[in-house]
């Protein structure tokens, strides 16, 4: 800035005298940077003005005033050159806001002057126009960054490269969006600076959104479910944190402890150490640290003297750390609290490019810094300022800048001065425009103003050497080989498509740390453990020793010795020996951190899951229904019982009703219904019988005949198939002595419902169904269970399937009604978003599929003599038994006695009346007496009873023909004619 000085004795010009600061040039040309609005041109013009005035005012003199046209004339002459070549070259001003003190801020310096000079001596860029870069040093100020930005407003800046830190982002993108200055920032990387919000702020290097997703993938990769993050406490690395949490929840994963660390200059190393102190004192062993470089040395320094980077933890450090490692390097010492250590870094592709860029950076830098990734940014930021005004340019834009009426109204403050760029808004949407190949690799925005293919990558510090073990991009999540060749595949973010090379880890132990370990540094755990006094069987105290047993007991030892490292435990009995615990309070005192875990017959239920996490449940559970039974003896007529008298009679009612309406539709039609008649009510009882089993001979003839019986045919299908299956259910179902079938049952009656004592089903009967209080009945075991059952004191008791199982097995006068009302099982519970609870569930899962759960069930839980009873019987109950059906049998039996009895005496009548009348007397004497004589008697009946009835009768009458002929006796020659006649009948029958 030039000021004049008044000269009180001449009207010559008065000498021009340069104030401080006035020129600075970072491209070796001169350029003029002011606090104050001014340009090279309209200061010139201002002063020939100045010129012409003192000519119109010389002395008269004629010799004094051929000296001074002499003078003013070669001053003109030199001034018009000056200013012929200013109008020729036109000066296009950037500004850039850093912190020269920090590394980026050298890096960076470096490679935008670099970029500037690159960008001037390319003549298809910005042709007849010269880029200009100046430079504010924020100098780690808020407030000095504010008046640096206030200073390019009002020197006509197009663009400000800036600020460095996401604090003052926040602040000066909101004079971008007023004066429409893109500001563009390779550093200030908060996730949460929106461009909606923002629209003229531009992140011209990927945002911490996409760090932070790498490392939630890989603390996902790795299997871990809880971090700590120690941060440094402001606005850029709070969001980034706030974020990552984000990112984790969606993994399932949680931040467990955020230590919040004060900014460099106010965080002494006591409080560096009260913080890493907390943390140690935390389960979690996976430390994020995401801090300036500066602190986060000593972060790790400090570490290392707490004993904090031994063989269990889990560190991860993000870009800070690797722009340590790429531009200045780290110590002997540094290397020691380093070691194991992950971070990640900018990815950017290896091409030609990019290698002589870092082959020229020795002779830029001159040893003194060496390039990290944010110096590409930095250059390629600069080139793509430098195209987007040159498209603007081209386009017929006008770089121009007016005063905002609305800064001019402010009173007190002299806002009047800041300039509006006019073109800024084109301007800014020609930057996001952009679509160039950087040192950076392919360098152009989204929709959602970010850098295409977001990319870090991976490295594990090993002594002193930096291993690269991955990548990560967002393309397709981590990877050992390099991103690019992947963005020509479709997206692949798969569990199995994750990977990472072999990671050395602190301790120098290539085994993956568990990342936790318990918070009270190596204490055992105390182990909250229900004192029963019923159902010993799952837990029980040995002999009034400390040593505790039982299923539930063998089942977590059994499961903590398959987890994979030491767990230090003691059972503390819970309970006072008199009754069973609540269970209830149990889990409460997991929840307040009274016990570090419980461990014993605890049920799974909602109300308890919100407050502690269980393990898989080891046996399954619910709720059942138990009543007091007796089997009903089988009696003689049982098949009378499917139907009830009144049934019985309306059937057979209707059975000679369908009869009777069948005989008078076919009467007239149907011979088979004509007759006598006897024989037609012979007919009609044979016929309505016989349909009972569709045996039926008699045809029917007339439609409505046809029609009637159709319908009854299909009634007495009916009936038959409900009297076969009620008839079985009789016979194979235990009948119960109680009208209670469960829950629903039980739930609308008024009796009284016993409950365990400690057990959910009390909470569950009285909130989830509504039973009221004065119903229920606390029974503290098996014991009072039977005898207020068998009592009648309580209809019946609702406990979990376990205990009633194990009552069950030695009390067969019980019995299980209904089905299970509740789905559930029994776990071990441990505080919310504990580890180990994982841990055991694995263990558990193992005992399951292993057998040796199903084995340590059978030796605490195994069936008594009641149960293998039971089972016999059971495996017989689908069996009909003969005692079922021999009144049946009776029935039948005597009905086919009684025929045979009838049928054999008419035969004896019938036999006995043939051969009195056919005997002679010479006959009879022969056979009269001897065994010879019952023989014959006994052939001749046999030889009877197989002759047809009609050949009988006729024998008989030609037998009482012979005997007698008109009243006198047969001589014996006859008799002989008569004997040999009869042996000719008979073979004529035989034959």
């Amino acid at each position: 800035m030039y000021t004049r000085t008044p000269h009180p004795f001449s009207l010559s010009p008065p000498p021009l005298t340069p104030t401080p600061s006035t020129f600075q040039s970072s491209t070796h040309r001169l350029t003029i940077s002011s606090s104050s609005k001014a340009t090279s041109l309209p200061f010139f013009k201002c002063h020939m003005q100045n010129l012409c005035v003192h000519l119109l005012c010389i002395h008269t003199d004629t010799a004094l005033m051929l000296v001074y046209m002499r003078s003013w004339v070669v001053l003109i002459l030199v001034l018009g050159s000056f200013l012929f070549v200013i109008s020729e070259t036109d000066t296009v001003n950037i500004g850039a806001i850093l912190n020269f003190k920090t590394i980026n801020g050298k890096v960076s310096t470096i490679a935008m002057k670099t970029a500037v000079d690159d960008v001037n001596s390319d003549p298809s860029i910005l042709p007849g126009r010269r880029l200009s870069l100046s430079f504010h040093d924020a100098n780690f100020s808020g407030f000095l960054s504010i008046v640096g930005a206030l200073r390019y407003m009002e020197i006509d800046t197009v663009a400000v490269i800036g600020p460095q830190s996401s604090v003052m982002a926040h602040v000066l993108s909101h004079l971008a969006n007023e004066l429409h200055v893109p500001f563009l920032s390779f550093t200030a990387l908060d996730p949460s600076l929106s461009p909606l919000q923002y629209p003229y702020f531009i992140q011209t290097s990927p945002n911490d959104l996409y760090q932070m997703t790498a490392i939630a993938e890989m603390v996902t990769y790795f299997g871990y479910r809880e971090v700590t993050a120690i941060f440094t406490d402001d606005d850029q690395f709070r969001n980034s944190i706030s974020t990552l949490g984000d990112l984790l929840s969606e993994r399932r994963c949680k931040i467990s402890y955020k230590a919040a660390l004060t900014p460099d200059t106010s965080l002494s190393p006591q409080n560096l150490t009260n913080k890493l102190l907390k943390v140690r004192a935390l389960e979690s062993r996976v430390i994020i640290v995401n801090t300036y470089s500066k602190t986060g040395l000593s972060v790790f320094e400090t570490a290392k003297k707490l004993g904090m980077m031994k063989k269990g933890y889990v560190w991860i450090a993000t870009t800070w750390l690797s722009t340590v490692l790429d531009s200045t390097g780290i110590s002997g010492n540094e290397t020691l609290f380093l070691h194991g250590v992950l971070t990640v870094r900018p990815h950017t592709p290896d091409t030609e490019k990019k290698r002589e860029f870092v082959t020229r950076w020795k002779g830029l830098s001159n040893g003194s810094i060496g390039l990290n990734p944010y110096g590409l940014y930095a250059y390629d930021t600069v080139w793509m300022i430098a195209y987007a005004v040159d498209k603007f340019l081209n386009e017929g834009g006008n770089i121009s800048f007016s005063n905002d009426s609305r800064l001019k109204a402010v009173k007190g403050l002299n806002f009047g001065a800041l300039s509006f760029f006019d073109g800024g808004k084109r301007v800014r949407a020609k930057l996001l425009e952009t679509n160039m190949t950087g040192l950076t690799g392919p360098f152009w925005f989204n929709r959602d103003q970010s850098l295409v293919n977001p990319s870090f990558d991976v490295i594990n510090m090993v002594g002193n050497q930096r291993r690269v073990v991955g990548y990560w991009s967002n393309h397709s999540g981590l990877s050992i080989g390099v991103p690019e060749p992947l963005y020509a595949k479709p997206s692949n973010h798969s569990s199995l498509n994750q990977r990472l090379g072999t990671i050395i880890w602190p301790g120098n132990t290539k085994d993956k740390p568990r990342g936790w370990e318990f918070s009270n540094n190596g204490k055992p755990l105390r182990i909250g453990v229900p004192l029963r006094v019923s159902f010993k069987k799952f837990v029980t105290q040995v002999n009034g020793s400390h040593d505790i047993h039982g299923f539930s007991i063998d089942v977590f030892i059994a499961a903590i010795k398959l987890i994979p490292y030491p767990v230090p435990y003691e059972f503390v009995k819970f309970g006072d020996g008199y009754k069973n615990p609540s269970y209830n309070d149990l889990v409460h005192n997991v929840a307040y951190n009274v016990f570090d875990a419980a461990v014993g017959d605890i049920a799974i239920v909602t109300n308890r899951t919100k407050t502690v996490d269980f393990t898989q449940p080891y046996i399954e559970s619910g709720l059942v229904v138990v009543v007091p039974v007796k089997k009903l003896n089988s009696s003689a007529w049982a098949f009378m019982r499917p139907f009830t008298p009144l049934m019985w009679a309306v059937t057979g009612f209707f059975f000679i009703v369908v009869g009777a309406v069948v005989w008078i539709l076919e009467h007239r039609l149907n011979d088979e219904f004509r007759g006598p008649p006897k024989r037609q009510l012979v007919t009609i009882l044979w016929f309505t019988l016989s349909t009972m089993f569709f045996s039926h001979r008699e045809n029917t003839v007339s439609t409505l005949g046809r029609m009637v019986l159709f319908i009854w045919l299909f009634v007495v299908l009916i009936i038959n198939s409900s009297y076969t299956a009620s008839l079985t259910s009789i016979l194979t179902v235990q009948q119960l002595s109680s009208p209670i079938r469960g829950i629903d049952s039980l739930i609308t009656t008024n009796e009284r419902i016993g409950f365990q004592v400690g057990s959910f089903a009390e909470n569950y009967l009285k909130e989830e169904l509504n039973i009221p209080q004065s119903r229920l009945v606390a029974l503290g075991s098996p014991e009072e269970y039977a005898t207020k059952l068998s009592t009648g004191i309580v209809a019946a008791i609702v406990d979990e399937r376990p205990y009633i199982d194990l009552f069950l097995s030695y009390r067969c006068q019980f019995q299980i009604v209904g089905q299970e009302f509740t789905k559930s099982g029994w776990g071990f519970a441990f505080p919310k978003e504990s580890p180990l609870a994982i841990d055991m569930s694995t263990a558990i899962l193992t005992l399951s599929e292993n057998g040796e759960l199903q084995k340590i069930h059978d030796r605490w839980l195994k069936r008594e003599s009641c149960a293998s009873q039971d089972s016999n019987s059971d495996s017989d109950s689908d069996q009909l038994q003969l005692e079922s059906f021999w009144g049946l049998f009776l029935i039948f039996g005597i009905a086919c006695s009684i025929a045979l009895l009838l049928y054999f005496g008419m035969m004896l009548w019938e036999f006995g009346k043939h051969h009195s009348d056919s005997d002679t007397p010479e006959e009879s004497q022969k056979t009269g007496s001897g065994s010879g004589s019952r023989s014959v008697r006994l052939q001749r009946f046999l030889s009877f009873a197989d002759e047809k009835e009609e050949v009988s009768k006729s024998k008989l009458k030609r037998k009482r023909e012979r005997l007698t002929v008109n009243g006198a006796e047969v001589d014996s020659r006859n008799r002989s004619n008569r004997i040999q006649a009869e042996v000719d009948d008979e073979q004529n029958v035989n034959s």
